[in-house]
């Protein structure tokens, strides 16, 4: 009795392991034909998760502004239109198949830009204050990044929805990750500008604000203000963007006016400015180097090395490293704490690089909002 049962049990157990090894063999199958569309589709629905989230901030982003502009502006009518209005603006840079001049082309075209937003911000926040609509300006410019995010990375969803073409749909699921964390810092930047606080861009001017220390200053360019310490028999002019409202002003105008209204006597060029880390480095590390310590487009680079080329002055720079999440968003401690360091850098290479007596320049690049004189 107990061999037949025996029996009976093993034939089952066959049984079972014929099924399985047919079932897997299926799987095995389909997972061949089907592996593509099956990752595709699995993919897809991370970055539909992850669409969802940018929404969310782009909407933050909106009422954000939006509420910032009724608090400070007074406007008599909902500005949400205009708010709308402004988040899907865009700039088209100049042709340069032929590159003489387009630096020149570029700046007019900012220049535009520039003043076109300020019309905007005055136009919704009749009310506000120079420093307030400039902060606004900042606040409808992250905005309107936030929205750009978003707007691209439904594109690449819906395209690779629509096509199931496993190539597209890999390249925004590979590069989502660090999207996400600029999305983030944007994000984190609404109430910076909303209320006025410093931010990662703004370690350049609290470097230079630390130096004059509570010197006199004075308009030298567009939204730029220079003042003159002494510094061991040394000349140093310090200049910064015009703070404490948001903006960066034109580094490269005042550096150029200022080279020129010395007549040859300027003998050093030293820029501050915030600077992408590599992994593994600390936020506020120090690094000192040589050239023009400046972002964005170019424009203002170019007229910081035209006017330190014709004038034969060394340029040198000063750079405080942060993350791309710290940029944007609201200043950290260690950034804070490295702003004093960086003053110390740059007393040491005014010691290290100038003889008593010589002019030496300082910039603090970056954007100035919650930074004063």
């Amino acid at each position: 009795m107990f061999q037949l049962l025996g029996q009976v049990l093993q034939q089952q157990d066959s049984e079972i392991g014929m099924i399985l090894n047919t079932l897997f063999s299926l799987a095995f199958i389909v997972y061949l034909f089907y592996a593509q569309k099956i990752q595709g589709m699995t993919m897809l629905r991370q970055i539909e998760v992850s669409l969802r989230k940018i929404k969310r901030y782009r909407d933050k982003g909106k009422n954000v502004a939006v509420e910032a502009i009724k608090d400070y502006g007074k406007p008599e009518q909902d500005p949400t239109p205009q708010v709308e209005r402004f988040i899907e603006h865009f700039m088209i840079e100049p042709v340069s198949m032929d590159p003489a001049g387009v630096v020149q082309k570029l700046g007019s075209i900012m220049n535009v830009r520039e003043f076109t937003f300020k019309q905007e911000v005055v136009r919704m926040a009749p009310e506000a204050t120079e420093s307030q609509r400039n902060n606004l300006e900042n606040l409808l410019e992250a905005s309107l990044v936030l929205n750009q995010f978003y707007k691209i990375i439904r594109h690449y969803y819906l395209m690779g929805k629509k096509t199931m073409n496993i190539y597209i749909i890999m390249q925004i699921h590979m590069i989502l990750p660090m999207i996400i964390k600029q999305i983030e810092a944007y994000s984190a930047a609404l109430q910076a500008f909303r209320d006025g606080i410093p931010i990662g861009d703004s370690v350049g001017p609290i470097v230079a604000s630390k130096l004059l220390n509570g010197a006199p200053t004075k308009l030298v360019a567009t939204e730029m203000m220079a003042g003159e310490i002494e510094f061991e028999g040394r000349r140093v002019i310090v200049t910064k963007a015009q703070g404490p409202g948001g903006s960066v002003g034109k580094p490269g105008d005042a550096i150029d006016f200022l080279v020129n209204r010395e007549e040859g006597k300027v003998k050093m060029l030293i820029t501050v400015d915030a600077a992408g880390k590599l992994e593994g480095e600390e936020v506020g590390e120090i690094a000192e180097g040589v050239g023009a310590a400046i972002g964005g487009p170019g424009v203002e680079k170019y007229k910081i090395e035209k006017a330190a080329t014709e004038n034969n002055v060394p340029l040198y720079a000063v750079a405080i490293k942060q993350g791309m999440e710290h940029v944007v968003a609201p200043l950290v401690e260690e950034l804070m704490e490295a702003t004093d360091k960086a003053v110390s850098s740059v007393k040491g290479l005014i010691l290290d690089y100038s003889e008593e007596g010589d002019t030496i320049i300082v910039a603090g690049i970056g954007n100035t909002v919650g930074v004063g004189q």
